[in-house]
């Protein structure tokens, strides 16, 4: 039987902490935290639903962050 894949560590880190920065330094916070995969999208992409842990997700509009979610 294969093993099962460790899932990516999930930093404690307060989500709601990244809206309203810029994109640039939400992202240089993140990876500081130990998000192992930082995601910045325009509003309305259409993305999967795929919990992946270690993710964190910025929506961005005009360089700046609206809205921030794990996974």
């Amino acid at each position: 039987m294969a093993p099962v894949p460790t899932p990516s560590a999930q930093p404690d880190d307060a989500p709601e902490s990244y809206v309203g920065l810029d994109a640039e330094t939400a992202e240089r916070q993140a990876r500081a935290r130990g998000w192992s995969t930082v995601r910045a999208l325009p509003p309305g992409t259409v993305i999967t639903m795929e919990f992946r842990g270690g993710r964190i997700n910025f929506e961005v509009d005009t360089s700046t962050v609206t809205r921030c979610w794990v996974g």
